[in-house]
């Protein structure tokens, strides 16, 4: 089976998933800038993968616009978000939900990894907003337990990130 995941990257997370898969199923594996050039009718399997930002996944209208004919010409689909959410977060649960249309659930696998923050490779734009939300959450008025705790986590650059969250996808792609 011929595979191929295809990769949108800001900070490294993203890029890091996308390798390990790729040296797991043995396949090629490209940044979605290189991806333009590529026929992905080739592929068997076609893994798209990205970063979340506000509950959205970035460039997910990119591979939204191959489901229909890759679908069509049976290839497997498979996508993974990456964010900085711990995989049990019921926010993150929830966008996840929201990703797909159901018919585009119907035809492609949809999957979490958690990443992390790395603040030193953010552009300035999104360093700034992530600082502005991390100090929000610490002043925010009857703040929860939970709230407090988050913004702890955000208020400096993590990485929980773990080869083990790509199994699911492997056993997908087999």
């Amino acid at each position: 089976m011929k595979s191929i995941v295809i990769y949108n990257s800001q900070t490294g997370f993203t890029k890091q998933y996308a390798e390990w898969i790729s040296q797991e199923a043995g396949c090629e594996c490209v940044s979605l800038k290189k991806a333009a050039k590529i026929n992905l009718s080739d592929y068997d399997s076609v893994v798209f993968g990205s970063w979340c930002m506000a509950g959205t996944l970035t460039k997910l209208d990119w591979f939204k616009k191959k489901i229909p004919s890759l679908s069509k010409a049976g290839k497997k689909l498979i996508v993974f978000a990456v964010g900085a959410s711990p995989s049990e977060s019921p926010e993150m649960q929830a966008s996840l939900e929201k990703m797909l249309s159901e018919d585009e659930k119907k035809v492609t696998k949809l999957f979490y990894c958690p990443g992390g923050l790395n603040y030193e490779k953010m552009n300035g734009f999104s360093r700034f907003v992530m600082k502005m939300f991390a100090k929000a959450l610490a002043s925010k008025k009857g703040a929860t337990e939970e709230d407090k705790m988050q913004a702890e986590m955000i208020a400096r650059s993590y990485d929980i990130s773990n080869k083990n969250y790509i199994q699911p996808i492997m056993a997908e792609i087999k």
